[in-house]
C-alpha cells in the first residue's frame, strides 16, 4: 500500500461516509439479510465509526497488516461489531459480508475519480481489496471466538440445569440423573451436590440413575467418586434406579458397590433414607 494510495482512499472516504453507509444498507437489503430497526440503527452507527477510523488511520500506515498498533482501535470496534452480531443471531457469513459490502461503493468512488488514470485505479482497487479483506477476515475470526464462548456458556448452563439437587426431607437430598454421565457432567454433579450438602447439612443423598441409559466402567467410576466426595462432607449416599440390565452390567464389569446401599426405585431409597435419619414411618388408616 503506497502513501499515494492511502491518501487517495482516505480522501474518498472523507465526506462520503453517509452515502457509503446508505449504499451498504441497500446492499444488505438486496441480499435479503435479516435485520430489524434496532440492528439496522446499530449497524449504521458502527459502520460510520469504522469509516471515520479508516479515514483517520489509513494515511498513517502503508500496510494493511492489522497487527500494526495503528489498527488497535479499529480492531476493538470490529470486536464489538462481531459480538453484537452474535447476540442478534447473525451467521459468520452475514457478519463478514457487512464489511465486504463496503468494497463495492468505494470501488464506484475510485472508478469515478480515476477514470483517466487506469494504472492508478488498478493499484487503488488492489489496495482497497486487501484492506477490506483483512478487516472482513478479522471479523470472522472474532465472531467465531465469540460464538464459541456463547455456546460454551450455554452448555455449562444446561449442565447445571440438568443436574438439580432436590431436598426431599429434612437431612435428605435427591440427585436425579438423566442422560449420559461423562467427566464434565460428573464434575458439575459433584459440585452441585457438595454445595447443597453444605447449605442444608444433609446426612443422606440419594443418587437416582433411573434416567441414565447405560452404566459402564467409566460411569460407575464417576458415581463412586461422587459418593466418596459426599462422604467426605459427612453425607452418606444411596443409589436408586438400579434396573435388572444395569445390575447385570455392574456385576459383569466387576464394579465394587458392596459398601453402597442400592435400591430399585427412588421410593425405596427414600424409605431407607428416612429410617437412617431417625424418622418414623407409619401407615395411617384410610
Amino acid at each position: 500500500m503506497s502513501q499515494d494510495s492511502t491518501l487517495q482512499l482516505a480522501g474518498l472516504i472523507k465526506g462520503n461516509e453517509a452515502a457509503l453507509v446508505d449504499e451498504l444498507i441497500t446492499a444488505m437489503r438486496n441480499k435479503l439479510m435479516r435485520f430489524d430497526k434496532a440492528s439496522e440503527s446499530e449497524i449504521r452507527q458502527q459502520t460510520a465509526q469504522l469509516l471515520k477510523l479508516l479515514e483517520l488511520n489509513i494515511p498513517k500506515t502503508t500496510t494493511h497488516n492489522l497487527n500494526d498498533s495503528i489498527w488497535a482501535e479499529t480492531k476493538q470496534l470490529l470486536t464489538e461489531f462481531s459480538h453484537a452480531r452474535v447476540k442478534q443471531g447473525y451467521t459468520p457469513a452475514e457478519t463478514a459480508s457487512i464489511i465486504f459490502s463496503l468494497k463495492e461503493p468505494i470501488f464506484k468512488l475510485l472508478r469515478a475519480s480515476l477514470t483517466d488514470q487506469p494504472q492508478q485505479l488498478v493499484e487503488e482497487l488492489a489496495t482497497t481489496t486487501a484492506l477490506f479483506d483483512s478487516l472482513g477476515l478479522y471479523t470472522i475470526d472474532v465472531f467465531q471466538k465469540a460464538r464459541e464462548m456463547v455456546i460454551s456458556r450455554q452448555q455449562q448452563e444446561l449442565l447445571e440445569l440438568s443436574t438439580p439437587v432436590v431436598q426431599l426431607w429434612q437431612n435428605v437430598l435427591a440427585l436425579p440423573l438423566i442422560g449420559t454421565l461423562d467427566s464434565a457432567r460428573t464434575q458439575v454433579v459433584m459440585e452441585n451436590l457438595l454445595q447443597k450438602i453444605v447449605e442444608t447439612g444433609a446426612l443422606i443423598a440419594i443418587i437416582d440413575i433411573t434416567g441414565v441409559p447405560t452404566v459402564d466402567t467409566l460411569v460407575a467410576q464417576h458415581l463412586l467418586k461422587t459418593i466418596a466426595a459426599a462422604r467426605l462432607m459427612g453425607a452418606d449416599c444411596i443409589i436408586s434406579g438400579i434396573r435388572p440390565q444395569i445390575a447385570q452390567t455392574i456385576v459383569h464389569l466387576g464394579v465394587n458397590l458392596e459398601d453402597v446401599i442400592t435400591k430399585a426405585t427412588l421410593a425405596d431409597a427414600f424409605v431407607i433414607a428416612l429410617k437412617k435419619t431417625g424418622a418414623s414411618i407409619t401407615n395411617s388408616a384410610a
